[in-house]
């Protein structure tokens, strides 16, 4: 993104602003320009080198992300190297590693000695299911489209089905365990029980908000939570787990990650979620991804089609238990795959569809206050809104706020400026108010603020379904719910009655019943949540204490310790853009930019 992006270019979607500024000094020295010469070849992952001469310099993925003058979308370098057709080139390398369960418990792994071999794991994320949901009819919900899923992965009418070794995924896990675990750090973190974030503690799920703060507003970095999202935390939970337990390398084992953001696909290909942070030195570097590829809501329709599998028409039902595969680690498999699951923190509208961060931390809080309440009180818009946990004495005790879209955004970054010093003598520093600070909460600031790029948080993400989709229109006279609206051109009036589908499937999690065919067991009625956690501290049908417990069990297995598996870091983005270069770097580098950039 481009650090002169005014206001009035925002769309609450990160594109390509200006040139590449890959370091010139990192490519190989060329020969002296001349006019067949003077052009470098740019070579992206997966691709192959065309005939030349030149040699060619290699741009990665990753080097985008060490780029300050833009951060890719959808129609940009991501799609091409994270897509469903990476992930189908992958499935038909090799015949997939088979995990086996011997008659002694133990496990094993089949097919180690081809080299191009790998075992296959996936995760998906609730607005995934939820958009896919809505797409599919009024009658599905969207656990209902969580078992299309694992049927278009596992199932053996899904991608098993084609292709030239007829692979498929061993697992497919719900993010949501991860998210809970994410909540409980995240609470902690925010109340001063663990990490190094400044406070006001700003969430980190969202990757397109942290790209965009380690890019422009640096002074922001100390105060963002250093808790991994979701998507990171499994796809490091995943890959450690396997590797420990079936002695099998990181890089065997290729993590899908299914969600509802393109800019998911930056997020999984950081430095700092790799093998080199946790089974190396510690230190960002690049390793083997914790998350291999992305994909989303659209993107598993397009994967369907290329194999010409009608998702749609994919049966509802469970895997069968014969298909499944259990986990390695029994402790991790009750946590991964609980028999029983209530979802009160995702069921409850309050909890936003962004996965409850601020929501579960206001609970937490109120939990160590008995009588205390949560006030509200709207913002400017409906993206912004600010809470206040209020003792039973009315005494302000937590202060927290929620900004979603960047227009928001940028007047959050902007009270968050450290004060000038003014250059008068004896004058006091210059600069705004604290963030958040108040008189109707007694002065106190923001603890905690939990930050979306997308406005209405992220069933409204850039990967999801939209109104204006051909499978919208197409289906719209199978129960969608917009017959009459469609009958035109849809306009935002219709994008927002189908947002507000895709929010009522995402909140239907805890009206339909569990893969055994048992309804969700409730919190006040068995004292836990069905997950070996204790009743005396569940809050938001979380048990903290199982939370912390598994996660030691965790560590524990792999002999990592909890802070390198679940915390990350962050680091300042410094741009090269507008500064003086001699006149041939410069032109060689926009050289470079028009040949990685296409149809930019």
């Amino acid at each position: 993104m481009s650090a002169i992006l005014s206001a009035d270019d925002l769309n609450d979607f990160i594109s390509p602003g200006v040139a590449c500024i890959k370091p010139v000094e990192t490519l190989p020295a060329a020969p002296p320009p001349t006019a067949e010469t003077l052009e470098h070849e740019v070579i992206l992952d997966g691709q192959q080198p065309a005939n030349g001469t030149n040699e060619p310099a290699q741009i990665s993925l990753t080097d985008c992300l060490a780029c300050s003058g833009c951060v890719t979308s959808a129609e940009a370098v991501l799609v091409s190297l994270q897509s469903h057709s990476e992930l189908l080139g992958v499935l038909d390398q090799a015949p997939g590693l088979r995990v086996t369960r011997q008659q002694d418990g133990k496990f094993g792994v089949q097919g180690l000695e081809n080299p191009d071999s790998k075992l296959f794991v996936a995760s998906v994320s609730p607005q995934t299911r939820a958009s896919l949901a809505a797409a599919a009819g009024r009658d599905v919900g969207e656990r209902d489209a969580g078992r299309m899923i694992a049927q278009l992965l596992m199932g053996t009418d899904g991608v098993r089905a084609g292709g030239q070794w007829n692979n498929g995924f061993t697992w497919v896990v719900d993010t949501n365990p991860a998210r809970e675990a994410c909540l409980v750090l995240g609470a902690e973190e925010a109340l001063g029980d663990s990490g190094v974030a400044t406070k006001p503690i700003l969430s980190s799920s969202c990757p397109g908000w942290v790209c965009y703060a380690e890019k422009t507003h640096p002074h922001v970095l100390p105060h963002i939570s250093r808790v991994k999202s979701p998507q990171a935390l499994t796809g490091t939970l995943l890959k450690t787990a396997l590797s420990r337990t079936l002695g099998v390398a990181p890089d065997r084992i290729w993590h899908l990650a299914v969600m509802p953001c393109f800019d998911k696909k930056l997020e999984a290909s950081r430095e700092e979620l790799t093998d080199s942070v946790w089974n190396g030195d510690g230190q960002p570097g690049r390793g083997v991804r914790d998350v291999d590829c992305v994909i989303t809501s659209k993107e598993i329709l397009m994967l369907a089609q290329s194999r010409n599998i009608d998702f749609f028409g994919l049966p509802r039902s469970a895997i069968p238990t014969s298909l499944q595969t259990p986990f390695p680690d029994p402790t991790l498999q009750r946590f991964l795959f609980p028999p029983s699951r209530s979802r009160s923190s995702q069921s409850d509208p309050l909890a936003g569809t962004s996965g409850g961060n601020l929501y579960y931390t206001l609970q937490h809080v109120a939990a160590r206050h008995p009588g205390s309440r949560i006030d509200t009180v709207r913002g400017r818009n409906a993206d912004v809104v600010e809470y206040t946990v209020t003792s039973a004495a009315g005494k302000p005790l937590f202060r927290a706020a929620r900004y979603y879209g960047f227009r928001n955004i940028q007047n959050l970054v902007r009270r968050l400026k450290p004060a000038r010093p003014s250059r008068m003598p004896g004058a006091a520093a210059r600069g705004r108010k604290p963030a958040g600070s108040s008189k109707s909460a007694g002065g106190l600031e923001y603890a905690y603020v939990e930050v979306m790029a997308c406005p209405g948080g992220c069933t409204n993400g850039g990967g999801q379904i939209k109104v204006d989709d051909p499978v919208v229109t197409e289906r719209k006279g199978l129960g969608i719910g917009l017959e009459e609206s469609l009958s035109k051109q849809p306009g935002p009036q219709e994008q927002k009655q189908w947002l507000a589908q895709v929010d009522e499937a995402y909140f239907s999690a805890s009206d339909s019943e569990d893969d055994s065919g048992r309804r969700d067991s409730s919190i006040a009625e068995n004292g836990d949540s069905g997950d070996s956690g204790s009743g005396s501290d569940v809050v938001g049908g979380i048990s903290p204490s199982y939370i912390r417990d598994t996660l030691a069990h965790w560590a524990s297995i792999t002999g990592v310790d909890v802070g390198r598996l679940a915390y990350t870091s962050y680091r300042e983005v410094v741009s090269d853009v507008g500064k003086d270069k001699a006149a041939g770097n410069t032109e060689r580098v926009v050289q470079l930019a028009g040949k990685i950039g296409g149809g930019w």
